[in-house]
Protein backbone atom coordinates (compact mmCIF):
# COMPACT_ATOMS: atom_id res chain seq x y z
CA UNK A 1 0.00 0.00 0.00
CA UNK A 2 3.12 2.69 1.01
CA UNK A 3 4.80 1.27 -2.45
CA UNK A 4 1.33 2.33 -4.30
CA UNK A 5 0.55 5.63 -2.60
CA UNK A 6 4.34 7.24 -2.20
CA UNK A 7 6.23 5.81 -5.07
CA UNK A 8 3.41 5.38 -7.74
CA UNK A 9 1.31 8.19 -7.05
CA UNK A 10 -1.94 6.15 -8.03
CA UNK A 11 -4.95 4.94 -5.58
CA UNK A 12 -5.95 1.31 -4.87
CA UNK A 13 -8.39 -0.61 -3.19
CA UNK A 14 -7.86 -3.47 -2.02
CA UNK A 15 -9.66 -6.32 0.43
CA UNK A 16 -7.98 -5.99 4.52
CA UNK A 17 -8.08 -9.41 6.59
CA UNK A 18 -10.45 -8.90 9.79
CA UNK A 19 -7.39 -8.59 12.34
CA UNK A 20 -6.02 -5.80 10.87
CA UNK A 21 -5.38 -2.74 13.30
CA UNK A 22 -6.81 0.70 12.51
CA UNK A 23 -7.17 4.00 14.52
CA UNK A 24 -10.17 6.33 13.67
CA UNK A 25 -8.68 9.18 14.73
CA UNK A 26 -5.23 10.88 14.44
CA UNK A 27 -5.08 11.13 17.70
CA UNK A 28 -5.35 7.56 18.70
CA UNK A 29 -3.07 6.47 15.73
CA UNK A 30 -0.06 9.00 17.39
CA UNK A 31 -1.31 7.29 21.01
CA UNK A 32 -0.74 3.92 19.37
CA UNK A 33 -4.81 3.09 20.10
CA UNK A 34 -5.64 0.78 17.32
CA UNK A 35 -8.80 -1.91 17.23
CA UNK A 36 -9.28 -4.25 14.76
CA UNK A 37 -11.40 -3.58 12.02
CA UNK A 38 -13.55 -6.45 12.89
CA UNK A 39 -14.41 -4.98 16.36
CA UNK A 40 -15.02 -1.28 14.76
CA UNK A 41 -18.81 0.10 15.55
CA UNK A 42 -20.08 0.62 11.77
CA UNK A 43 -22.51 3.14 11.91
CA UNK A 44 -21.40 4.79 8.26
CA UNK A 45 -20.59 2.87 5.47
CA UNK A 46 -17.34 4.28 5.03
CA UNK A 47 -14.88 5.60 8.04
CA UNK A 48 -11.70 7.54 7.55
CA UNK A 49 -8.87 6.20 9.73
CA UNK A 50 -5.59 5.13 9.72
CA UNK A 51 -4.20 1.25 9.26
CA UNK A 52 -1.07 0.40 12.03
CA UNK A 53 2.31 0.83 10.02
CA UNK A 54 0.90 3.65 7.37
CA UNK A 55 1.51 7.47 7.91
CA UNK A 56 -1.33 8.26 5.61
CA UNK A 57 -5.19 8.20 5.90
CA UNK A 58 -7.20 5.68 3.89
CA UNK A 59 -11.08 5.12 3.87
CA UNK A 60 -12.45 2.34 5.41
CA UNK A 61 -15.35 0.27 4.23
CA UNK A 62 -17.30 -2.83 5.57
CA UNK A 63 -19.52 -5.07 2.93
CA UNK A 64 -21.97 -7.59 3.64
CA UNK A 65 -22.63 -9.79 0.98
CA UNK A 66 -24.93 -12.81 0.65
CA UNK A 67 -23.70 -15.81 -0.48
CA UNK A 68 -25.29 -18.47 -2.84
CA UNK A 69 -25.80 -20.77 -0.34
CA UNK A 70 -27.70 -18.08 1.74
CA UNK A 71 -24.58 -17.41 4.19
CA UNK A 72 -23.47 -14.03 4.89
CA UNK A 73 -19.66 -12.77 4.19
CA UNK A 74 -17.87 -9.48 5.19
CA UNK A 75 -15.25 -7.77 3.32
CA UNK A 76 -13.60 -5.17 4.72
CA UNK A 77 -12.06 -2.96 1.76
CA UNK A 78 -9.26 -0.51 1.86
CA UNK A 79 -8.86 2.81 -0.59
CA UNK A 80 -6.49 5.31 -0.48
CA UNK A 81 -8.85 7.49 -2.36
CA UNK A 82 -10.07 9.57 0.51
CA UNK A 83 -12.66 11.22 -2.81
CA UNK A 84 -14.46 7.79 -3.07
CA UNK A 85 -17.98 6.35 -2.67
CA UNK A 86 -19.50 3.12 -1.33
CA UNK A 87 -20.51 2.46 -5.17
CA UNK A 88 -16.90 3.11 -6.35
CA UNK A 89 -15.56 1.11 -4.09
CA UNK A 90 -17.82 -1.79 -4.28
CA UNK A 91 -17.75 -1.76 -8.26
CA UNK A 92 -14.14 -1.37 -8.61
CA UNK A 93 -13.21 -4.41 -6.27
CA UNK A 94 -15.67 -6.66 -7.90
CA UNK A 95 -14.18 -5.62 -11.24
CA UNK A 96 -10.60 -6.94 -9.87
CA UNK A 97 -11.64 -10.01 -8.47
CA UNK A 98 -13.04 -11.37 -11.81
CA UNK A 99 -9.51 -10.60 -12.53
CA UNK A 100 -8.12 -12.59 -9.71
CA UNK A 101 -10.95 -15.40 -10.48
CA UNK A 102 -9.26 -15.40 -14.20
CA UNK A 103 -5.38 -16.14 -12.82
CA UNK A 104 -6.72 -18.56 -10.21
CA UNK A 105 -8.37 -20.57 -13.41
CA UNK A 106 -5.05 -20.18 -15.20
CA UNK A 107 -2.68 -21.52 -12.59
CA UNK A 108 -4.96 -24.01 -10.98
CA UNK A 109 -6.19 -25.76 -14.37
CA UNK A 110 -4.23 -25.37 -16.76
CA UNK A 111 -0.24 -25.87 -15.25
CA UNK A 112 1.15 -22.55 -16.15
CA UNK A 113 3.42 -22.69 -13.24
CA UNK A 114 4.15 -26.03 -13.70
CA UNK A 115 6.13 -25.44 -17.38
CA UNK A 116 9.42 -27.78 -17.66
CA UNK A 117 10.99 -25.46 -20.29
CA UNK A 118 14.33 -23.18 -20.17
CA UNK A 119 14.62 -22.08 -23.55
CA UNK A 120 12.99 -18.51 -24.37
CA UNK A 121 10.54 -20.17 -27.58
CA UNK A 122 9.12 -23.40 -25.86
CA UNK A 123 8.14 -20.65 -22.50
CA UNK A 124 5.92 -18.97 -25.35
CA UNK A 125 4.59 -21.91 -26.71
CA UNK A 126 3.58 -23.02 -22.95
CA UNK A 127 2.16 -19.76 -22.23
CA UNK A 128 0.34 -19.39 -25.35
CA UNK A 129 -1.06 -22.62 -25.19
CA UNK A 130 -2.05 -22.45 -21.12
CA UNK A 131 -3.68 -19.36 -21.74
CA UNK A 132 -5.28 -20.91 -24.91
CA UNK A 133 -6.72 -24.34 -22.77
CA UNK A 134 -7.54 -21.28 -19.97
CA UNK A 135 -10.08 -20.39 -22.72
CA UNK A 136 -11.18 -23.41 -24.43
CA UNK A 137 -12.23 -24.66 -20.41
CA UNK A 138 -13.79 -21.21 -20.11
CA UNK A 139 -16.20 -21.89 -22.89
CA UNK A 140 -17.41 -25.20 -22.41
CA UNK A 141 -17.97 -24.36 -18.28
CA UNK A 142 -20.41 -21.43 -19.76
CA UNK A 143 -22.04 -24.27 -22.71
CA UNK A 144 -22.27 -26.59 -19.17
CA UNK A 145 -23.54 -24.03 -17.09
CA UNK A 146 -20.97 -24.68 -14.42
CA UNK A 147 -17.44 -23.31 -13.23
CA UNK A 148 -13.79 -24.51 -14.46
CA UNK A 149 -13.28 -25.81 -11.71
CA UNK A 150 -16.54 -27.68 -11.17
CA UNK A 151 -16.16 -28.83 -14.52
CA UNK A 152 -12.00 -30.13 -14.19
CA UNK A 153 -13.38 -32.04 -10.92
CA UNK A 154 -16.58 -33.91 -13.06
CA UNK A 155 -13.42 -34.51 -15.66
CA UNK A 156 -10.95 -35.96 -13.25
CA UNK A 157 -13.71 -38.27 -11.61
CA UNK A 158 -14.83 -39.42 -15.05
CA UNK A 159 -11.65 -40.32 -15.68
CA UNK A 160 -10.61 -42.41 -12.61
CA UNK A 161 -13.99 -43.92 -13.03
CA UNK A 162 -13.34 -45.17 -16.11
CA UNK A 163 -9.70 -46.29 -15.40
CA UNK A 164 -11.11 -47.99 -12.48
CA UNK A 165 -13.36 -49.94 -14.71
CA UNK A 166 -10.50 -50.68 -17.10
CA UNK A 167 -8.06 -51.99 -13.84
CA UNK A 168 -11.05 -54.14 -13.23
CA UNK A 169 -11.80 -55.71 -16.67
CA UNK A 170 -7.86 -56.20 -16.88
CA UNK A 171 -7.90 -57.89 -13.06
CA UNK A 172 -10.77 -60.61 -14.28
CA UNK A 173 -9.32 -61.12 -17.95
CA UNK A 174 -6.07 -62.51 -16.40
CA UNK A 175 -7.89 -64.34 -13.68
Amino acid sequence: MRFIYEKLKKHFILALKSNRLVALTLADKQQGRYVRIDELEWSEKLVRGWVKGLEFPVLLHRQVFTNKDDSTGTLYLISNDLDATETTLETTYKKRWKVEVFHKNIKSNTALAKSPTKVVKTQGNHIFMSLYAAARLECLSIRQKTNTFALKSTLYIKAIRLAFEELQRLKSATA
